[in-house]
């Protein structure tokens, strides 16, 4: 049986959405390929919502299978 990877990205600059993002904080990605055609990377912020955002503003990170299940409940408590 295959299990889903989620991935998650690790915001390394807010600038221009300071109101949006928060630096150090570990967002849920959602998969979006054609935001990814124009560099765009779809995050889920603490309201639940997805947005797109520069590429270049995060950082793209693995985790534990363990650990991404706890972001995951922590996302969506």
């Amino acid at each position: 049986m295959k299990t889903t990877k989620h991935q998650f990205a690790l915001c390394l600059d807010n600038t221009d959405y300071e109101a949006s993002l928060i630096c150090g904080k570990v967002y849920p990605v959602v998969s979006d390929p054609n935001a990814a055609k124009d560099a765009l990377l779809r995050v889920i912020d603490e309201d639940g919502e997805d947005y797109l955002f520069p590429e270049d503003l995060f950082a793209l990170v693995d985790f534990p299978r363990q650990v991404e299940r706890k972001l995951l409940a922590l996302a969506s408590a």
